[in-house]
């Protein structure tokens, strides 16, 4: 169990060392992403973006787990 927290950790420090890269991608932004602003509100909820990265984790563990 920890040396998976381990690895998990790994890959959120690099997830974050290449964000600026990342940004550039425009991931994040894609459509089916809910974002509401209005006079000093902000609201922002990334559906398809949470749907794309637990398809790509779910596919990565099933990898693995073989």
């Amino acid at each position: 169990m920890a040396k998976w927290l381990i690895i998990i950790g790994i890959i959120f420090i690099l997830a974050g060392l290449a964000w600026p890269w990342l940004s550039r991608l425009g991931f994040g932004h894609l459509p089916g992403d809910i974002s509401i602003e209005r006079k000093g509100f902000s609201f922002y909820f990334p559906v398809t973006s949470s749907i794309i990265i637990s398809l790509v984790l779910s596919i990565l563990f099933w990898i693995f787990r073989k």
